[in-house]
């Protein structure tokens, strides 16, 4: 255990202070540990989301219980992944210790004791530190004051749950292919296997305990996916019907892109300025058994890769904050600035008008993002309406009669729908 404590520990480091990507620090990270054991992996990728998950309370207990800077910061991380473990693991609180006391005697053996003694005064006093580090917000949510500032601001009493919402773990969801199977039947299927589930929207299933995907009947074979329940009403707001020419403008992974083809017979056109993620594209409708045309391009420059044919209907899943999804990225909250937002806004505005030109007569096109900050939302919408006399916005039925925003919670991520058609 106190080699997986060492490589979690260096792995938050890497993330926050260089702005690595959490993914892909783990990804490399077990790659280099092609030894371990499933159950090894299993517990590294735990710890590490876990500590920046709730970074910001353990960092303010941390400050607590030090006396003074710990100057080799290989030390402080390690400390952070075991007061993740005392706090929210089931590990013997013992061997989380003695774990720690190794992995520090191999990082720097003079600082051993102080870790032995941080841990153990923790332990002792863990009611009153989880006392005293909730006194500021960034102790209690552990998210950003920035952003625990603005959500307030934009939600007000709702923000709170909205915070909540992003420091739990997120649950594994379904999306059954309606060209091979009815979600009744797949459901009926997964009762056969012991797997429980619930239906939490019209295609979507979601486990009530993850499971790996060798487990799900079918799923290699192109029987469902893995898919936010939120994320599946994207295809079905659209209103594709057979025969459509339809762009999936900024494509990758391609869940959207295969849900779309899994409800209709559309001439799909699948975009995505990075080719290696496009990649990932491709693997999935292989697996799904399913085609379109892949295109390596620039949402923002479609003049560069367009063909000139207008398209019935268009999605524009932009890039944003990911605001909505944190419990599935918990490094976004310590990666992202205050000033990012603006950014995000402005380059989510000029992709739309560069899509606006590519959809036909009366066509519809579905801006989406997967934020829940009103600049990328409601208030990018509204300037291109106002800048867009042959645009109009029309409803999109969510859940509970929701217009637009749909907040995290225990069944879904946050997302934002629009639903923009061309007009005379």
């Amino acid at each position: 255990m106190h080699n997986i404590q060492l490589a979690a520990g260096q792995i938050v480091q890497q993330v926050l202070t260089d702005g690595r990507n959490l993914n892909q620090v783990l990804e490399k990270s077990l790659r280099k540990k092609s030894v371990w054991t499933p159950a090894q992996r299993a517990a590294l990728q735990d710890l590490s989301y876990g500590t920046l998950r709730f970074y910001g309370q353990l960092r303010s207990i941390l400050a607590l219980l030090l006396h003074k800077p710990m100057l080799d910061q290989r030390i402080y991380y390690v400390l952070l992944v075991a007061l993740y473990q005392l706090q929210y693991s089931k590990a013997a609180h013992h061997a989380v210790v003695d774990h720690a006391v190794r992995s520090a005697q191999m990082l720097n053996v003079k600082v051993s004791g102080l870790v032995n003694a941080i841990l153990r005064n923790f332990l002792r006093s863990r009611d009153a530190l989880l006392e005293q580090a909730a006194r500021n917000a960034e102790g209690k949510y552990s998210y950003p004051q920035w952003w625990i500032d603005e959500l307030n601001a934009q939600y007000g009493e709702r923000a709170a749950a909205i915070l909540e919402a992003g420091n739990q773990h997120p649950p594994m969801t379904l999306r059954v292919n309606q060209r091979r199977n009815t979600t009744a039947d797949y459901l009926m299927q997964l009762t056969q296997r012991d797997l429980s589930s619930r239906l939490v929207a019209p295609d979507a299933l979601q486990l009530d305990k993850s499971v790996p995907v060798d487990r799900l009947p079918g799923f290699f074979d192109g029987m469902v996916s893995i898919q936010d329940a939120g994320a599946q009403y994207a295809a079905r707001l659209l209103d594709i019907h057979d025969g459509m020419r339809v762009l999936d403008a900024c494509a990758a992974p391609g869940g959207k892109t295969a849900h779309i083809l899994e409800l209709a017979d559309a001439e799909m056109v699948a975009v995505d300025k990075d080719a290696e993620r496009l990649q990932r594209v491709a693997e999935n409708l292989q697996r799904l058994q399913l085609t379109a045309q892949l295109v390596v391009g620039d949402a923002a420059e479609p003049d560069v890769w367009w063909d000139g044919k207008p398209f019935q209907r268009i999605l524009a899943d932009v890039p944003c904050s990911a605001s909505g999804v944190v419990r599935r990225h918990p490094d976004i909250k310590w990666l992202r600035r205050s000033t990012d937002i603006a950014g995000f806004a402005a380059q989510q505005l000029g992709i739309l008008r560069a899509l606006w030109r590519l959809l036909a007569q009366d066509g519809k096109l579905l801006y989406v993002t997967c934020s829940v900050f009103h600049q990328e939302n409601e208030q990018v919408v509204a300037s291109f309406l106002a800048q867009q006399p042959d645009a109009r916005r029309i409803p999109a039925a969510l859940p509970d009669n929701i217009q637009g925003q749909l907040l995290p919670d225990h069944q879904h991520d946050g997302f934002f729908y629009a639903l923009l058609q061309k007009i005379a």
